[in-house]
This record gives structure tokens, C-alpha cells and sequence, in this order.
């Protein structure tokens, strides 16, 4: 069994309890919760960061039903594209805007505000039945998925010769995710360098399914959805060459979790911002309830550091 839901999200009873918003920038504080504010908001990107905005489109619209939000998934790449190409209001993205996706929204006339929304661990996952990998190094990690292991490295006992002559089964994000770019970044030295002999896939469903199939099965996604699937999927620790840290809350925060611990973001057109009191309306919420947003979906929330460098962001963002 999967738990293919990805969130459990609270209810209209709960939702009540999030009326916190603070008037940031002259904002819509005012009208919330009177019917007042109406309009759409399109969001798309990152796979890993669609829970968390579909999870404030869901409590939002307990508070202001005539904003209509709807959240797709086209990755983080992929979002972008769209984002530059002005289809969507705010972009879901696992890692910073490349310089060549910047370049094609500055082409396009789209200038935007980034503002980092939660933080996650990336998380390494094999197969429950896995009794030999109690923990794993990154240079275990860069020997299972670089592009030079493909073809050579293909048991576990490849990997360590201590480790069974088990097949290696190996799933993971594919080329549009951010957890790709991120992952091969982190592990491989380089975006986007990892063996092609993989499973790759935007839905993490599918790589739980292949892991948890497998019992030589290896993947990485969001730390969340490793907790989620917890019955599906045994979580690794990871040696980053000071001792074995698993991935939590608190490792993510401080810095320990490394190096697969990261901000998660928003990217939000300026001038739709400036224009659309629906979007003014839902990003001033979604930033004042970031705590109470990402517990619900199971993300890590802001630092303080972080909630006052996105404060910063919000106010720049009303101003421009």
C-alpha cells in the first residue's frame, strides 16, 4: 500500500485559527475574511513545493473564497518556462532561478521577487528489506549515481564490497525536477551529471512504488514525503564526512543535514502582484502563515533569519 495523498490538510474548523494577517505593505489585511477580495491565482513549478502551495490554496480558501487558486506541477524547470513566458502569477521552485531562466523572463519583461517559503532535506530512500546500509556517504552517493558509475557500478556490492552482490535499482527525480538539479548538484559535483541507466519521474509516487518494489532500490525526494512514506520506504542517513545525520527539522535548520538540507521557494510576478488583489491578497497570507502552512504539509518552517529576510522581500515586493 502507498500513501498516494499527498497531504492531509486541516479544515474549515482549523482554518479559522489562521486569521493572522498583519497588514504588510498596506496590503488586503483589512478584507480578509469579508468577502471583499476576489480574482485568480495561477501557480506552477516544483513537484516538492506543490504540497505546501496547495495546502495554502486550501486553508485560503476557508478565509477568502472568491479567490480562486489553483496549483499545477511542470517542475521547477518547467515552471519557470511558463513563469517567463507570463502564464503564471507565482512560480513553485526547489532551488534559486538559473541565470539563463532569469535572462528569459528579463526578455519577456517579467521582473519577479523571490522569497523562500519553507525549508526541506532531500532524502535518500532504499527498500525496507535493506538490512546492510545503515547509513551512506556522499561519496557512497556520488559512486551509485554518477555518470562514470553507469554500466560499472551496478550491485551494491560495487559500491562496498562489504554491501551484498544485490542489483542496484535505481529511481529518482527526473530532468525538469529541482530535486534533480539540486541532488546532482550536491552529490555529483554538477548539475545535471548522473548516470541515464535510472528511473527518473516528476511524481514521487512513482519512485516510492520502484523503491519500496525493489529490494536493491535506491531514490532521493523531499525529506516530507520520505516521513509520509515512511511504511513504503526506509530513510538513510547521510555522512557528509562528519558523522551520520539524519534528516529533521532540526538538522535541516541548523545547517547539519548537509549537504542535502534546503530553502524551498516562491517566485512572484511584480506587476501581476501590483495588479491583482486576489494575488496581493493570498502571497501576503501564505507569508504570514508560513509556520502553520508547512506544518500542515509536513515541511519545515523558516528560520527567524529567513522569516525576516522574507519579510523584506514581502515589503519590497508591495512597494514595487
Amino acid at each position: 500500500m502507498f500513501a498516494i495523498p499527498r497531504r492531509a490538510f486541516v479544515g474549515a474548523a482549523s482554518a479559522g485559527a489562521l486569521l493572522v494577517l498583519a497588514a504588510c505593505g498596506g496590503q488586503q489585511a483589512a478584507e480578509t475574511g469579508e468577502g471583499g477580495v476576489s480574482g485568480d491565482v495561477v501557480i506552477d513549478g516544483s513537484s516538492t513545493v506543490e504540497p505546501l502551495s496547495s495546502a495554502a490554496a486550501t486553508l485560503y480558501r476557508d478565509v477568502e473564497p472568491g479567490v480562486n487558486v489553483t496549483v499545477a506541477t511542470s517542475g521547477t524547470g518547467g515552471g519557470f518556462e511558463r513563469f517567463c513566458a507570463g502564464e503564471t502569477d507565482i512560480s513553485d521552485a526547489s532551488r534559486p532561478i538559473a541565470d539563463d531562466e532569469a535572462a528569459a523572463c528579463a526578455e519577456s519583461g517579467v521582473e519577479f521577487t523571490e522569497i523562500v517559503i519553507a525549508n526541506d532535506g532531500l532524502s535518500v530512500v532504499v527498500n525496507p528489506e535493506n538490512d546492510w546500509l545503515e547509513c551512506v556517504t556522499t561519496e557512497q552517493l556520488a559512486t551509485i549515481w554518477s555518470p562514470e558509475s553507469e554500466g560499472t557500478v551496478m550491485s551494491w556490492q560495487d559500491v562496498d564490497p562489504s554491501f551484498p552482490d544485490e542489483p542496484l535499482a535505481l529511481y529518482g527525480a527526473g530532468t525538469d525536477s529541482g530535486t534533480f538539479d539540486y541532488f546532482t548538484e550536491a552529490i555529483n559535483g554538477e548539475e545535471g551529471a548522473i548516470r541515464t541507466d535510472y528511473s527518473p519521474s516528476e511524481d514521487d509516487n512513482l519512485t516510492v512504488q520502484g523503491v519500496a518494489g525493489s529490494k536493491g532500490g535506491i531514490g532521493f525526494f523531499g525529506l516530507s514525503y520520505a516521513e509520509e512514506n515512511a511504511d513504503a520506504v526506509k530513510m538513510v542517513p547521510v555522512d557528509n564526512g562528519e558523522g551520520c545525520v539524519t534528516p529533521s527539522t532540526e538538522t535541516v535548520q541548523d545547517g547539519s543535514y548537509a549537504p542535502l538540507g534546503r530553502p524551498l521557494y516562491i517566485y512572484v510576478n511584480n506587476a501581476k502582484y501590483t495588479e491583482n488583489t486576489g494575488l496581493q491578497n493570498f502571497v501576503d497570507y501564505y507569508l504570514e502563515n508560513q509556520a502553520t502552512i508547512a506544518e500542515e504539509a509536513l515541511f519545515i518552517p523558516l528560520t527567524e533569519e529567513q522569516q525576516s529576510t522574507a519579510q523584506e522581500s514581502l515589503e519590497s515586493l508591495a512597494g514595487s
